[in-house]
């Protein structure tokens, strides 16, 4: 090999090398500039509605009192699902909910960050104490479906398991006719 191929091979990859750093570079602050402007984009344009709630207080009255949790149809005809993450359970501990309706589940924690995943749906959503969770769902078949909590809440976690449990729109409509809050507990 000659100098003159050294020379060659050393200006090659001093060309590489400086390729590559000018791609690092770009990519470095392409991702600055996308956390910049999403950071600002939150920052001035917040949620549209946060809804606060005491969990100290859950138990004694309002829209998350005992009697009032689980599946219930509502004036409008619309369904809304009522639920509290507590350590380590869930109450209701098995939601009953109708095939192809639109459902919003509302949902909060009494204690620590919990988290509601209703396996084989893309129902993700968090339960931060003192705020209401609301999450659209809509499950287009019957059948059962785990509901882990998917946030780490304590010792214990592992056992904190719920179900979610769909069934015909007809029988739903039976089923809620009398008016009150229904669960599949006990079934």
């Amino acid at each position: 090999m000659t100098v003159q191929d050294d020379s060659h091979a050393a200006a090659v990859a001093e060309r590489t090398e400086k390729r590559w750093a000018t791609i690092s570079v770009i990519v470095i602050v392409a991702l600055v500039l996308l956390a910049t402007f999403a950071g600002l984009h939150q920052a001035t344009m917040p949620q549209g509605r946060v809804e606060t709630i005491d969990p100290t207080r859950l138990h004694l009255a309002g829209e998350f009192v005992e009697s009032n949790l689980g599946t219930a149809t509502e004036p409008d005809g619309s369904v809304t699902v009522r639920a509290i993450g507590q350590q380590y359970s869930f109450t209701p501990a098995c939601i009953l909910v109708p095939a192809q309706t639109p459902i919003m589940l509302r949902a909060t924690s009494a204690d620590v960050i919990h988290g509601i995943l209703i396996q084989g749906t893309n129902v993700n959503t968090m339960l931060v104490p003192g705020y209401v969770s609301e999450q659209f769902m809509r499950f287009e078949k019957t059948g059962e479906h785990l509901m882990p909590c998917q946030e780490f809440c304590s010792f214990g976690h592992e056992g904190m398991w719920g179900k979610v449990k769909v069934i015909d729109k007809a029988e739903f409509a039976a089923r809620a006719k009398n008016g009150g809050r229904l669960s599949c507990v006990g079934e």
